[in-house]
């Protein structure tokens, strides 16, 4: 490589890095202004310093906890949830060479909306406790995930294959659910209806904590496969010929994707267009290179919810709007603009 090509190749990546920056404490800063928004007025300010205090010496105050046991939860998930979101439509865009592909294309949101639904209608869980509608959520969405997988390795694991079988679970999944909203009564259908839509009000340190460690797990290993995702883009022959197992590599990030969205809708129900919406603004900025697209997509995930939270609980305050909702108002606009602005696919 010559000089030249390497000063604009640094360049580019420095530009790269920025963007990751800027976005990075773009986050930061939204996060602490989610946290001042409540019925307990308190300032930014008021906000770093209670969390800077409470990692070393937690108070008692009420501004404490109304920060540590509320707020900062609900906030956290949002974070968790978006950049989990947010790298898994990056990841399933490449795999399925689709950009219409998100967490819920395979159709494992009907399946934790089932469950959830079993358990709230029916009172049928897969253990007992008050926990049984996320259990619930989380095995059916596995249960789906892997009755995907069973259905697209009759056919090696193309991606027509896997969103053909993701679309079959999904009129599945969502013809049972509909069968026991039928059935239900109607206390237990509006459990089920206010799941469905989507809210970070659930969330509390034990659910962040077994969120955070999937992500890190997983996250780590998806970052590994970046240069395969980026040669896999040019399609599964030129990939092979270029030494990449692609079906090894499509089984693996499948069940790592499948994973990390049940762990994260199980708690927070159904939040779409996160992970449609952010790998597309990341790929307009930093482009197709998953090195920094897939870490630019977690990041923008984020953001991204944690903004739609902020205007769920400011709109109609002190009505809170599911974040669900949130998501799609903000995100259908965004992809009309992309439909109208892009003549083209993304690759």
């Amino acid at each position: 490589m010559s000089e030249t090509a390497t000063v604009k190749y640094l360049s580019f990546v420095q530009r790269k890095l920025m963007f990751l920056g800027i976005t990075a404490l773009a986050l930061l800063l939204v996060a602490g202004i989610a946290v001042t928004i409540g019925s307990y007025d308190m300032t930014i300010v008021d906000v770093y310093r209670i969390i800077a205090q409470g990692l070393f010496n937690p108070g008692n105050t009420t501004a404490d906890l109304v920060v540590w046991n509320i707020r900062l939860p609900r906030i956290l998930m949002g974070i968790l949830a978006g950049a989990g979101l947010g790298i898994c439509g990056a990841v399933l865009q490449a795999i399925l060479r689709n950009p219409l592909a998100s967490p819920f294309t395979l159709g494992i949101t009907s399946a934790a909306t089932f469950g959830a639904s079993l358990a709230m209608i029916l009172g049928i869980g897969i253990f007992g406790g008050s926990s049984f509608v996320v259990i619930n959520a989380f095995v059916f969405t596995l249960i789906a995930s892997f009755a995907i997988y069973a259905l697209a390795f009759t056919k090696k694991f193309t991606p027509g294959a896997i969103i053909m079988a993701g679309i079959a679970i999904s009129y599945l999944f969502g013809a049972l659910t509909s069968f026991l909203q039928y059935i239900g009564t109607a206390d237990a259908l509006q459990q089920v209806v206010f799941w469905a839509m989507g809210s970070l009000g659930r969330a509390n340190w034990f659910s962040i904590q077994v969120v955070a460690v999937i992500l890190a797990v997983t996250l780590p290993i998806l970052l590994w496969y970046s240069m395969d995702l980026n040669v896999m883009g040019s399609g599964d022959e030129a990939a092979k010929s270029m030494g990449v197992d692609v079906s090894r590599v499509r089984i693996i990030t499948l069940v790592l994707t499948s994973l990390i969205t049940a762990g994260i809708i199980c708690f927070t129900g159904t939040i779409g267009f996160i992970g449609l919406v952010g790998p597309h603004i990341c790929r307009m900025i930093v482009g197709p290179d998953h090195r920094f697209l897939l870490p630019a997509s977690a990041l923008m995930g984020a953001l991204i919810l944690l903004c739609a939270d902020i205007a769920a609980r400011t709109l109609f305050a002190p009505q809170v709007i599911p974040i669900g909702i949130m998501t799609s108002f903000i995100g259908v606009p965004f992809f009309i603009y992309l439909f109208v602005k892009r003549r083209g696919m993304y690759w």
